[in-house]
């Protein structure tokens, strides 16, 4: 394992049965950054985490978490880390401050200003019993327990599931405050703005093996810009030879280009006098819907 990642998946298998959930998959994220980990349901991504947490035993390959084996050195591994899952499950007796402060303890202790300070701006009433909290409340429990934790590494799993869009908002700061205090997080997210605002590299999982990795500007260099433009003349069909899905009338063209060419194509275009121009880069959104598209429909 590189000294710079936090984990280190290569080469990992595992099947339930005769259904292969990880083909081989290769995963890497580095020291200090915030990993985007993506995909449809049932393609491995759960299944990772869950062989990351020493929770499954994958059937070949190597993975190494924070330097160690996540199965053999589970219990040491997991005052290192902290968990966030999607549908939390809390003690129904337990108040919401005792179960953070219990899962906190399993961690070596809480920061208690950091504490505080996260339980106001989640808005969650502590003196609540578990079996008194919505969904939405317990995944703030588990969230700020996770997050007052000096934890090294956050492994998140959709934990934004059942937040409103103004508690997804202040999960997103309080993500990127702990990356500013050097904590590394792997975070699974169907909510892709939310991903393409946190994220410094991605992975895309498809059929249990990664198929795209890199920056967020790096998988945009392999997809399309969209071009906007408002011509005072409509031009020939040689100025449109870079472009694609096109569509011109009356001077407004809507079309594509790849992105290493759109210098290329403003110069074709300046002859016809460009009133109006507007350029999108592809959102994370569009890229990943064009990979799946691309491939045909998910397993």
């Amino acid at each position: 394992m590189s000294a710079e990642n936090v984990i280190d998946v290569r080469g990992l298998s595992k099947a339930f049965g005769t259904f292969p959930a990880l083909s081989g998959l290769d995963l890497s994220v580095g020291r200090g950054e915030v990993h985007g980990f993506l995909g449809p349901n049932g393609a491995g991504k759960s299944t990772t985490i869950r062989v990351l947490l020493g929770l499954l035993r994958a059937d070949s390959g190597s993975a190494r978490v924070l330097g160690g084996d996540p199965w053999k050195d589970v219990v040491a591994l997991h005052r290192r880390l902290a968990y966030v899952p999607g549908d939390v499950s809390l003690w129904p007796g337990m108040t919401g401050g005792e179960a953070i402060d219990l899962l906190g303890a399993m961690r070596g202790g809480l920061d208690g200003s950091r504490r505080a300070e996260l339980i106001e701006r989640f808005e969650l009433d502590p003196t609540k019993r578990g079996r008194q909290y919505s969904k939405g409340n317990r995944q703030k429990v588990a969230i700020v327990a996770a997050l007052a934790s000096d934890a090294e590494l956050l492994i998140l799993d959709e934990p934004t599931s059942g937040l409103d869009p103004l508690m997804e908002a202040v999960f997103t700061d309080v993500v990127g405050e702990a990356k500013k205090r050097g904590a590394s997080v792997l975070l699974s997210s169907h909510i892709l703005a939310e991903v393409e605002t946190l994220a410094d590299r991605l992975s895309i999982i498809r059929e249990g093996t990664i198929v795209e990795t890199g920056t967020l500007a790096e998988l945009r260099g392999q997809a399309r810009t969209s071009i906007r433009a408002t011509l005072e003349r409509i031009p020939e069909r040689a100025a449109l030879a870079g472009l694609h899905e096109v569509h011109l009338e009356h001077g407004h063209l809507s079309a594509t280009a790849d992105a290493d060419r759109i210098g290329e194509v403003m110069t074709l275009l300046a002859p016809y006098g460009i009133a109006a121009l507007t350029v999108e880069p592809p959102s994370l959104e569009s890229l990943f819907l064009r990979l799946y598209e691309s491939e045909g429909d998910p397993r």
